[in-house]
């Protein structure tokens, strides 16, 4: 009987192809595709421009796209008011914005998790004071907040910038904060005191590999925050200024054009709407798998 029990389970043992299988559908393909256009435009743009996208054309305003009566399939998404190309212009487009998300995720990241992580490990004074600055800065609407701040300097890439990251660590040093807090009290640390470890090496030795994964979900998540705030302030034209061109740009400058020329803002309206989406669920599909409670194994 107990043979014909263990032949039983080795019979349902799942086989090699199986859990390939198994994990192959759990890979974020949908996030993947997504994002992939963006970072393969924002990467090899420059080699792969169907035309410049500062080159004007005033014999070929407002062109439709290709697949429409009238189209040039030279021009396969049409062109815009001044006759240029709108992929290539949408291209150019997902250069500035994978610059504006890199850049205000790895700064915001540094400062944010930086400030958590004292403030939680060391509390007392150091917490009070970087706690009541980031409680400051989270009561303020994030877009009146950045409104205030590209009018008082004026717009460009600095600014835009600048001005997410001053919105966006606040939300890192918070988590982090309570993460710190947490893993402080935790055995390997005071085994850590008790080594004679410096407080330096138990925050980015012990401390901060920790507290990774939580960061690396809110700078996917972020991700698509610093697009939507870089697309809404460039909109109002306190962002980034042409001749540059962005998604927020292409959308302002194709406004005026909505009811004859309706794929000029459209494209890039859907443009950052596809981005924002794969970076959000990116995000999710990390915390599932960094989370031991949701993961599936």
């Amino acid at each position: 009987m107990a043979t014909v029990a263990l032949d039983t389970t080795r019979s349902q043992a799942p086989s090699a192809w199986t859990i390939r299988w198994r994990r192959l559908r759990r890979f974020p393909w949908l996030p993947v595709v997504l994002l992939a256009p963006v970072v393969i435009c924002g990467v090899f743009g420059g080699w792969i421009f169907p035309h410049d996208p500062t080159a004007i054309d005033l014999m070929s305003p407002r062109k439709v796209p290709a697949w429409l009566d009238g189209g040039d399939w030279s021009y396969v998404l049409g062109t815009d008011q001044f006759g240029r190309d709108l992929l290539s212009r949408l291209m150019e487009g997902a250069r500035v914005a994978l610059e504006v998300a890199l850049a205000s995720v790895v700064l915001s990241s540094l400062i944010g998790v930086s400030a958590g992580m004292v403030a939680g490990y060391y509390g007392g004074v150091a917490d009070n004071i970087l706690m009541r600055v980031a409680d400051t800065i989270f009561a303020i609407p994030a877009i009146l907040l950045i409104i205030l701040i590209g009018g008082a300097v004026g717009g460009g890439f600095l600014t835009v910038l600048v001005s997410i990251v001053i919105v966006s660590w606040v939300l890192y040093a918070r988590v982090i904060r309570g993460e710190t807090l947490v893993l402080r009290e935790r055995g390997f640390v005071a085994l850590a005191r008790v080594a004679n470890c410096s407080d330096f090496r138990i925050l980015f030795r012990h401390i901060l590999p920790n507290v990774m994964p939580t960061c690396i979900v809110l700078m996917t998540l972020q991700a698509g925050f610093a697009l939507l705030i870089e697309a809404a302030i460039t909109f109002i034209g306190l962002g980034i200024q042409p001749p540059a061109t962005t998604w927020g740009l292409l959308v302002a400058e194709g406004r005026p054009y909505i009811a004859t020329a309706w794929w000029i803002p459209t494209f890039a309206g859907t443009a950052i709407t596809v981005t924002v989406l794969g970076a959000n669920l990116m995000g999710d599909w990390l915390q599932d798998r960094f989370n031991p409670r949701l993961r599936q194994i």
